[in-house]
C-alpha cells in the first residue's frame, strides 16, 4: 500500500471510527475494548507493514502519559489515602514477587537464562492503568476495591520500568552493575518522581488558576502540556517520569482548579483516542503467523501469571492488611495486563537482545489472554464473591458542560464540609451573586434537583454555574465558617 498524505489521513480517520465503534461491541459482549483495538491492528498488519519498535515505544510512552494523567485527575484523594498502604505494597512488593515467580517458570518454559527469565517476569509484572481504568470505570464493584486496583495500576508502572531497564543493563554489562547501584537507582527514581510530581502539581494548579487565557479551550491544553513536561523533565534527571505524572495529576484533580470540568472532559476524550491508537499500533507490530509458534508457551505463562504469580504477589503483599480472602481473590484476578507490558517488551527489541522478538511475541500472547479471560469475567466474579454494589455516582450529561464558549462563565464543583456555615440552610437563604445558578446537588448516591427550599447537608456536592469573576466570592459562601453576606439571595 503506497502512502500519501491524503490516504494516510483517511486511514487515521478509519482507525478512530472503527476504534470508537468497537467500544460499543466490547461492552455488549463483556470484553475489554483493548482486545478489539489490538485485533484491528493485527488485521491491518496484513495490509500495512509496520515493524518500527522505537516509534511504537515513543507513541506508547506518550499514550501512557495521557492515560495516567487522566486517571490521576479522576482519582479522589479521599479514596486513595484509605488504600495507600495496600496499593503501594502491591505496586512494589507485589510486582517484585510476580516478577520472580514468572521469571522462574519463564527460564524453563522459554529456555532462556535466569536473567532473561526475570526480565520477562518484569515486563509482565505490572498491571496496566489503561486496561484497569477502562474495565473498572463502569463496573458496579465496591469502591474500596476499585480504588486499590486503580491506585496500584497508576503507581506500579515505575517499578516494572525500573526492573526491566535494570535487568537489560545486567544482561548487557553484568560487571558494570551491582546490587548497591540498583538500590540507589531505585530510591533515586522513586524519590525524584514523587518530588517532581508534587512540585509540578502545585505549579500547574497555580498557573492554571492565575493565567487569564483568551479562550477556555486553552486551559485543557495547558494542563496536558504540564503533564508532558513533568514526565520529560523528571526522566531527563533519571527519575520516574510516569510516577511523577500520576502524582502531579492526583494533586491537580484534588485541588481547586479553574475550568475544572473543561480540563477533565477534554483529557477523558483525548485519553480514549490515545488508547485506541496505541493498541492498534501495538497490534500492527505483531505478525499473527509468528504467534502460532509460541502458542503453548504463551498459554502456559498466562496460566502461571493469572493463577500462581499474581495471587502469590497479592496475598503476600497484603498479608497484614484488612482484606478478606474473597477480596484478595478479586484483586488477584482484576490485575489486568495491557499496553504497559507490550510497551516494555519493545525495550529488549530496541536493545537488540537475542530473545527480544521472542519476548515481544509471548508478552503479546499473555496480554491478549489476560484481557480476554480476566477482563470478560471481572463482573461475574465480583457478583459470585458478593463484592458488587459500588457507590459510584453517574453524573448526568447535563452536568458535563465544560466551558461556556468564549464567555467568562464556568461550572464549578463545590464540596460542603461539616464545618461550613451553609449546612442546614435552604438555598434561597444563601447570598450569592445574581448571575449564579446551582444546577445540581449530589447527596450520597442521589441526584437532587435544587429548589429554593432544598436544605444543604454535610458531604453534599454542588455544581454551580458562575461568572468567573465571582468565583472566589461564591466559594466563600459555601466554604467559610462565617457566612459572607453579599448581593441578593438565590432564587430557585
Amino acid at each position: 500500500m503506497e502512502f500519501t498524505t491524503d490516504n494516510s489521513i483517511f486511514l487515521f480517520a478509519i482507525l478512530l471510527v472503527v476504534g470508537v465503534i468497537t467500544t460499543k461491541f466490547s461492552s455488549r459482549f463483556g470484553l475489554p475494548s483493548l482486545v478489539l483495538f489490538i485485533v484491528v491492528g493485527m488485521v491491518l498488519s496484513h495490509f500495512v507493514y509496520f515493524d518500527n519498535a522505537f516509534l511504537t515505544q515513543l507513541f506508547g510512552i506518550l499514550a501512557l502519559i495521557v492515560i495516567l494523567f487522566e486517571g490521576g485527575l479522576q482519582t479522589k484523594w479521599t479514596d486513595v489515602k484509605k488504600v495507600a498502604a495496600p496499593s503501594l505494597s502491591l505496586a512494589t512488593l507485589g510486582v517484585l514477587l510476580t516478577t520472580i515467580v514468572v521469571g522462574v517458570f519463564a527460564k524453563y518454559i522459554l529456555g532462556v537464562t535466569w536473567l532473561e527469565g526475570f526480565l520477562f517476569g518484569a515486563i509482565v509484572g505490572s498491571t496496566d492503568a489503561a486496561a484497569v481504568f477502562a474495565v473498572l470505570g463502569n463496573k458496579n464493584i465496591k469502591r474500596r476495591l476499585t480504588s486499590v486496583l486503580e491506585a496500584e495500576s497508576g503507581t506500579n508502572d515505575p517499578m516494572a520500568v525500573f526492573l526491566t531497564i535494570s535487568l537489560i543493563q545486567l544482561i548487557q554489562a553484568p560487571e558494570a552493575n551491582n546490587l548497591f547501584t540498583l538500590i540507589i537507582g531505585f530510591l533515586w527514581q522513586m524519590g525524584l518522581g514523587l518530588l517532581m510530581g508534587l512540585i509540578m502539581g502545585r505549579l500547574a494548579v497555580w498557573s492554571i488558576n492565575r493565567v487569564n487565557l483568551d479562550s477556555s479551550g486553552l486551559y485543557p491544553v495547558l494542563a496536558l502540556a504540564f503533564a508532558i513536561f513533568t514526565y520529560s523533565a523528571t526522566a531527563l534527571m533519571y527519575g520516574s517520569g510516569l510516577l511523577a505524572v500520576y502524582v502531579m495529576a492526583l494533586w491537580m484533580g484534588n485541588s481547586d482548579l479553574t475550568y475544572r470540568h473543561s480540563i477533565f472532559r477534554f483529557n477523558e476524550g483525548f485519553a480514549w483516542m490515545m488508547q485506541i491508537l496505541m493498541f492498534i499500533i501495538l497490534g500492527l507490530l505483531v505478525f499473527p503467523t509468528e504467534l502460532f509458534g509460541i502458542t503453548w508457551q504463551g498459554i502456559a505463562l498466562s496460566v502461571i501469571l493469572m493463577f500462581v504469580a499474581r495471587p502469590i504477589g497479592v496475598f503476600i503483599s497484603t498479608s497484614f492488611m484488612k482484606f478478606s480472602v474473597k477480596e484478595k481473590i478479586f484483586i488477584s484476578w482484576a490485575g489486568l495486563r495491557g499496553a504497559v507490558p507490550i510497551v516494555l517488551a519493545t525495550y529488549p527489541l530496541i536493545a537488540s537482545l537475542e530473545n527480544g522478538q521472542l519476548f515481544f511475541d509471548v508478552v503479546f500472547f499473555v496480554v491478549l489472554i489476560s484481557a480476554l479471560v480476566q477482563g470478560a469475567s471481572i463482573t461475574p466474579l465480583a457478583n459470585k464473591l458478593g463484592l458488587s454494589g459500588g457507590d459510584k455516582i453517574n453524573v448526568p450529561h447535563s452536568l458535563e458542560l465544560v466551558s461556556m464558549g468564549k464567555t467568562n462563565s464556568e461550572i464549578i464543583e463545590v464540596h460542603i464540609k461539616e464545618e461550613s456555615n451553609v449546612v442546614g440552610k435552604e438555598l434561597r437563604h444563601l447570598f450569592l451573586p445574581e448571575d449564579t445558578l446551582i444546577t445540581a446537588v449530589i447527596r450520597g448516591d442521589k441526584l437532587i434537583t435544587p429548589r429554593g427550599s432544598t436544605k444543604l447537608g454535610s458531604g453534599d456536592i454542588l455544581y454551580v454555574l458562575i461568572n468567573k469573576a465571582h468565583r472566589e466570592r461564591v466559594k466563600k459562601v459555601f466554604m467559610s465558617e462565617k457566612q459572607q453576606e453579599t448581593d441578593t439571595p438565590f432564587e430557585a
